[in-house]
């Protein structure tokens, strides 16, 4: 599950298309809030309204991003503030302890908008350069959504969950 960042994809769009893997598969520009999680053909019913009640429960917010983050292959934008997703993932993380962030591989604590990932690191300081005047990008997140990878690879959004002061639309 994601939230959504579509004021980013004008400016990352073509570097993560060609240097994201997820991208390439259907994936818009994105704030992780818990991957892995309960896989499409397991998903119930009240699974999905359990992450509507959760998602009613924590108010619309603003994600501002100034800056890059790398590690190892993958090259980010950082959002700010982050307490806003690390909120709504722990909310999650407390429903269904059964699915840690990345599958307990990393804390989940580091908030981030995917650029390039596996990349070889020696592109990054030419997209820096390339994306650095149009930072900050800020973004209104008023929904939480919920992806799945379809059998033939791409993803697509199964549900949008709004935020607490967001219309249901």
């Amino acid at each position: 599950m994601v939230v959504l960042v579509p004021t980013a994809d004008p400016v990352v769009g073509r570097w993560r298309e060609r240097h994201d893997p997820h991208a390439a598969a259907g994936v818009p520009a994105h704030v992780t809030v818990l991957y892995p999680w309960i896989p499409a053909g397991q998903l119930t019913d009240d699974d999905e309204r359990a992450l509507g009640t959760i998602a009613a429960g924590h108010d619309r917010f603003t994600l501002d991003f100034t800056g890059f983050g790398e590690f190892d292959r993958t090259l980010w934008l950082a959002p700010t503030p982050a307490d806003p997703v690390l909120a709504l993932t722990r909310s999650v993380v407390a429903r269904w302890p059964r699915y840690p962030p990345y599958g307990g591989r990393y804390d989940g604590d580091h908030p981030h908008l995917t650029i390039a990932d596996g990349a070889d690191p020696a592109l990054f300081p030419r997209i820096t350069a390339d994306l650095g005047p149009h930072l900050p990008l800020r973004a209104e997140v008023t929904a939480l959504t919920l992806v799945e990878q379809r059998t033939d690879g791409r993803w697509r959004a199964r549900r949008t969950f709004p935020l607490r002061g967001t219309e249901a639309g």
